[in-house]
């Protein structure tokens, strides 16, 4: 499959014209400070490449979701070069970078827009994810003012309980409203979340029946819809096991093409072709010390209001990182790739890691590399104070 070519514009002038590094991904130079995350552009362009592969060969397009790499402009055209139809994040911001810097797919907004982003969504997302009538009025009257239209996506809920309508009938209905009422917005299709929030799974069960609905309303608005979402990541596993339902023609993938954990770590499926090495965590230690594994004195709660259970495992080498939640939302996302190094716990801006002896080298500033699961991506991506550098 040949990749999209697509022309970004100069990341140099859209450095210079970015107030909030953390949000547009530009970072300075190299300093060598730390904590550093370092992101293999290679190796997400042959993910991409790989999926997409996957996907065409059952009539499937794939839309590449930034979101969980802070909508980095590097790392989306990475994503393109590798084959996606189109972009698309939850946040704004990340979609107004990409338009900023010349991105030449589609732009999907994938987080149903708020009163307040309204405008903001019409003006810079080509398509966006819908589940209100409401939000859907004010978005094809933001359509209007904008001169072009909008394209949405009616979500259907199959049991995951975040975003959709939860009745197939009311969602017929408003898919016809769009199509005859709402002229500014284009109804491209319908589409699904699973896993995210209620961890439920994609089957050939729930997902057909997201394309039963599509057909009731191709029957009801008389032509074919462009678009049938089937899920994110979590729906690689039913279509690399060939139970992917015929009729769904779109999935929108994130992880899977960046980190890449998921599949190998919790589905216990390799990806052909896909790597989970694009991205590297580095932080120095600043303190090393041999301390009880176990706190001493009366306990109450952490910093964050929790009452945590501790394991005694005796005396032990106790390392100090200049690394926290604050940066990796919690230490559970990090793997360590030193065998010896465990981490056992955090605060905002200290990750507390054990080491096996001998780990005599370990020391006050020493650097430490980590894997990431999807929530230290998505923390340390789009966090100021971890730099940022290219492979």
């Amino acid at each position: 499959m040949e990749p999209v070519k697509v022309q970004f514009g100069d990341l140099r002038q859209s450095q210079a014209t970015c107030h909030n590094e953390a949000v547009s991904g530009i970072r300075k130079d190299p300093t060598g400070r730390y904590p550093r995350l370092s992101v293999e552009l290679g190796a997400i362009e042959a993910n991409v490449r790989a999926i997409s592969g996957i996907c065409a060969a059952r009539g499937i397009r794939l839309t590449c979701v930034v979101k969980g790499a802070g909508g980095l402009p590097r790392v989306a055209a990475a994503m393109a070069r590798g084959g996606c139809s189109a972009l698309a994040s939850s946040r704004l911001a990340h979609l107004r970078t990409l338009r900023e810097a010349g991105v030449g797919l589609p732009l999907g907004l994938l987080r149903i827009p708020g009163p307040s982003e309204i405008d903001e969504a019409a003006a810079v997302a080509d398509w966006s994810l819908q589940s209100d009538a409401t939000a859907l009025g004010l978005v094809a009257a933001a359509a209007r003012r904008e001169g072009r239209a909008h394209g949405v996506v009616l979500m259907l809920d199959l049991g995951d309980l975040r975003e959709g309508w939860f009745d197939d009938g009311e969602l017929v209905a408003e898919a016809v409203r769009v199509e005859r009422s709402l002229t500014s917005l284009s109804l491209r299709g319908i589409g699904t979340n699973l896993g995210c929030y209620g961890s439920v799974m994609p089957t050939a069960d729930n997902l057909g029946r997201l394309v039963a609905v599509a057909r009731r309303i191709e029957d009801a608005i008389g032509r074919t819809l462009d678009v049938v979402s089937g899920g994110a990541t979590s729906s690689l596993p039913l279509l690399l096991g060939g139970g992917m339902p015929e009729g769904i023609n779109e999935l929108r993938i994130g992880e899977g093409a960046l980190c890449a954990r998921d599949m190998p770590l919790f589905y216990r499926v390799d990806v052909p072709g896909v790597r989970s090495n694009a991205f590297t965590l580095h932080a120095e230690i600043i303190e090393v010390r041999k301390k009880p594994s176990h706190p001493v004195g009366e306990r109450f709660i952490d910093a964050f209001g929790k009452r945590l259970v501790y394991e005694d495992r005796g005396t032990r080498t106790r390392l100090l990182l200049a690394l926290g939640k604050r940066d990796v939302g919690s230490h559970e996302y990090l793997l360590p790739r030193d065998p010896r190094v465990h981490v056992v716990g955090s605060s905002s801006d200290h990750l507390i890691c054990e080491a096996d002896e001998p780990c005599d080298e370990l020391r006050y500033g020493s650097v430490l590399e980590f894997d990431l699961l999807y929530g230290a991506m998505l923390f340390s991506s789009d966090d100021s104070y971890v730099e940022l550098d290219y492979e």
